[in-house]
């Protein structure tokens, strides 16, 4: 066998600021080819991998390290960076964060301007680099007009142009809807069956699983825990145990008390086998278990009242661009928990920014608590509607972080001791409590986002609209922030979450909104919509694993069988105490 292209023998790596290491005695070898996912708890050092992997460690963040490395045969420790980066392309999280050009083209051109290419070969290697994703029509756009499907393939292009041997992606699917994921995954499949060696950190293992991965790398701690073939690692409790979810279909099997082995390749739940008596189990499992259904209350008081509202982003120079949703009637209740889902670019942030005012509605009557709010301005609009931005960046301007949590409540004129009570209380629900001092500019990004929400919630508001509230998080935060959203929610506040994660939307909500095309394509319960294949398909959202385990074992209710799964996984995270897990 020929040497590993990603080599790291008993490195460990410990920050200057820190005072324990992040990463301790990795042992890891990657062949050239293989298609890796990493993942694991927040905060258990796969980004800091990622950083020794591009050479971001040593040459911009400092620290000690111990052992060796070897990336493409180049050692980060005394190779120029410049050098890795030719052998090694990451695509971040945040794609808007990569893009420096004023157009498409120029963007993808910009490394090779860096390594001063010839300009008259420039055009031919953009051109070849943006074919290869798909956006040989958009050389002329402007990066930030794109959808975020597109702005992944854009900053691929980015780093394909230098004809990279090494694909790290960073949480790839945080900020896409779920069709445009699975797109992303089958074009990382396509560039991995061209030869590239793939590494992709991320959260949703189960939507990673869409196509082949060679190993999965479950990190925690500092530490690789296992480094496994996904067929092996899903027949084990290792992801469960450090807080990482299973595909559902491997819960539901595990539920209905079936042994998992290898050889059922139940990490892939289009290959999975199961015996004629296996079926049996899940069928007798499903018949069994004791539902509530779905409960629901009702309401005589509207919170939200959209009544034939037309909205429409301001004028361009003398450009009108068109309504970005029109007509639209829909009302939602106090003490409601609501996901509206679709595609990337369907409106879904727009009706949220329409109801708290950052969109104009040219058309129609909106009411907020009864009162008509057309006319409110943003301030008054805030008193009684929270709106959480999808990416931090927009919403956090403080150095510190207890700074960037009081900001708006000693706007508010309220007194310090209320404020430390309130502060105190927003941290700790989203685990930011042990952060209180620090600057901003060291969280994560997963640690920012909490930082937003924490920023809202301590205002107190009536209505909570959500952008993608987990979008990067892991399980186990995952889990805690919703579980107290359901708290809140329970206590009477309205919860609007706009989310791509079909998970959160099946098992926290009570109702679901698809937004497609500027329109209300549906609106039922979580488990109705979520099993329709033809609404699914209409609003780009994809069915669940439940979806295709149902329809294996000959259960014909698949709604009836979602909305069962959820609240059996509920009832034991519940009965064991254990909000990060699973089967």
């Amino acid at each position: 066998m020929s040497d590993p292209i990603i080599s790291l023998k008993d490195f460990s790596f410990q920050y200057r600021e820190q005072s324990n290491p992040t990463l301790c005695d990795l042992n890891l070898e990657v062949f050239q080819g293989q298609k890796v996912a990493i993942v694991g708890p927040s905060g258990c050092g796969k980004s800091t991998l990622v950083s020794v992997l591009n050479g971001l460690i040593p040459h911009h963040y400092q620290g000690e390290s111990k052992g060796t490395v070897k990336i493409a045969g180049l050692n980060p420790q005394n190779a120029p960076i410049v050098e890795i980066a030719r052998h090694v392309g990451t695509v971040l999280q945040d794609m808007s964060s990569q893009f420096v050009g004023l157009t498409v083209a120029e963007d993808i051109a910009f490394s090779l301007e860096n390594r001063a290419v010839p300009q008259a070969g420039m055009p031919a290697m953009v051109t070849a680099a943006a074919e290869t994703v798909g956006m040989e029509s958009k050389l002329d756009a402007a990066p930030q007009d794109l959808s975020g499907g597109q702005k992944q393939r854009v900053a691929m292009a980015g780093v394909l142009v230098e004809n990279v041997d090494i694909l790290i992606f960073d949480e790839p699917l945080a900020m896409l809807d779920p069709a445009s994921g699975r797109a992303t995954i089958d074009l990382i499949d396509r560039l991995n069956q061209d030869g590239k060696t793939i590494l992709i950190v991320e959260h949703r293992l189960e939507d990673v699983l869409h196509r082949n991965v060679d190993r999965v790398i479950l990190m925690d701690q500092g530490q690789i825990v296992a480094d496994l073939p996904p067929n092996e690692l899903v027949a084990t409790t290792l992801l469960e145990e450090h807080g990482i979810r299973p595909p559902l279909h491997v819960a539901a099997l595990k539920y209905a008390g079936i042994k998992i082995c290898p050889q059922m390749c139940a990490a892939y739940v289009e290959r999975l086998k199961l015996s004629p008596i296996e079926i049996q189990k899940v069928k007798a499992w499903a018949d069994s278990i004791e539902t509530t259904g779905t409960t629901t209350q009702v309401q005589t008081e509207t919170v939200i009242e959209l009544d034939e509202v037309t909205a429409a982003y301001p004028p361009a120079g003398d450009e009108v661009p068109p309504p970005v949703f029109q007509a639209v009637s829909v009302s939602l209740q106090s003490g409601s928990m609501v996901a509206i889902v679709g595609s990337n670019g369907a409106g879904k942030s727009t009706l949220a920014g329409a109801i708290c005012g950052f969109v104009p509605i040219t058309a129609g009557v909106l009411k907020i608590n009864g009162s008509l709010a057309n006319s409110w301005s943003l301030a008054q609009r805030g008193e009684e509607v929270g709106f959480v931005l999808q990416s931090p960046s927009q919403m956090l301007s403080a150095p510190l972080v207890t700074d960037e949590l009081q900001l708006g409540l000693k706007v508010k004129g309220i007194d310090a001791q209320t404020i430390a009570e309130r502060c105190e209380k927003a941290l700790r629900v989203c685990g930011l409590w042990q952060h209180r001092n620090w600057p901003i500019s060291a969280l994560s990004h997963g640690q920012k986002k909490r930082l937003t929400i924490a920023t809202i919630l301590a205002l107190g508001p009536s209505i909570l609209i959500l952008d993608e509230p987990t979008a990067g998080q892991d399980f186990a935060h995952y889990a805690e922030f919703m579980d107290f959203l359901r708290e809140i929610n329970q206590s009477g506040v309205t919860v609007v979450l706009i989310t791509h994660d079909m998970h959160l939307a099946l098992e926290y909500t009570q109702r679901v909104l698809v937004v497609s095309g500027g329109e209300i394509l549906a609106d039922d319960s979580p488990a109705k919509v979520l099993t329709d294949p033809a609404i699914t398909k209409a609003a780009d959202l994809t069915l669940t694993g439940l979806h295709a385990l149902a329809q294996l074992c000959g259960i014909h209710n698949i709604s009836g069988f979602a909305q069962k799964f959820v609240e059996a996984d509920q009832k034991l995270r519940r009965q064991q105490g254990n909000r990060g897990g699973g089967a």
